[in-house]
């Protein structure tokens, strides 16, 4: 019997603890205890203790997603949004290294984006939970935008503060990939891990009525060798 490779998960995830600052400007999140150890004792059987935890936070805190409903009043929201559309798709990772901060269509030229997540690896996640991942962050182009929906991308992320120009207040990415019911997932980070492609991506969120964004644990299922 011929066993099969063992597959590898790889994190891309940034871990969620109190005091994150995501995105400067938000909250960050307040992790406690609703009920704690000691205080459950008088609940339950000796030698029995249990932690039920609390957290206060913005949704968009983290590695997270963006579902219409983030950008539309009328868009899908988080529960809404089909599984086949956020797990085992497959991946793809576009190299956007030292390639400056307006990304363009140029980025996409000639690879197959169709159906798939498109990840565009611009290193910037060495920054998170510094003021400098804050400004100056690389983001794509509306021209891009156009191009991944041209060539048919179901999920686009990125490893940045934002996938748009946060410099003014119009969102053209957002915008346009929400609008044609695309995903989006930033604050990525562990891109330089991945091949550029043959891997599965995964990017679920919590099955959440009225909410647009909210983190995920996002993965890649990359093949044994």
């Amino acid at each position: 019997m011929t066993m099969e490779p063992r597959a590898t998960l790889v994190d891309l995830s940034h871990a969620v603890h109190d005091g994150l600052v995501t995105y400067p400007g938000l909250p960050a999140p307040a992790i406690g205890e609703h009920l704690d150890r000691v205080a459950s004792r008088a609940h339950y059987a000796p030698g029995t203790e249990f932690s039920i935890g609390r957290i206060a936070m913005v949704a968009n805190t983290g590695t997270y997603l963006d579902a219409p409903f983030h950008r539309y009043a009328d868009g899908k929201d988080l529960a809404q949004l089909e599984l086949e559309s956020l797990a085992d798709l497959d991946g793809l990772v576009v190299r956007a290294l030292e390639r400056g901060h307006a990304l363009g269509p140029e980025l996409f030229a000639g690879k197959r984006l169709a159906g798939r997540a498109v990840l565009v690896h611009t290193g910037w996640a060495r920054h998170f939970g510094t003021a400098q991942y804050g400004a100056g962050h690389p983001f794509l182009t509306e021209a891009a935008a156009e191009a991944l929906l041209a060539g048919g991308a179901r999920l686009v992320g990125i490893d940045s503060l934002n996938i748009d120009d946060t410099a003014g207040g119009a969102r053209p990415v957002h915008s346009r990939l929400l609008a044609r019911d695309v995903r989006i997932v930033e604050h990525l980070t562990g891109l330089e891990r991945l091949p550029d492609e043959g891997f599965r991506f995964f990017a679920v969120p919590v099955k959440v009525r009225g909410m647009g964004s909210f983190p995920v644990r996002a993965f890649a299922r990359v093949p044994g060798v």
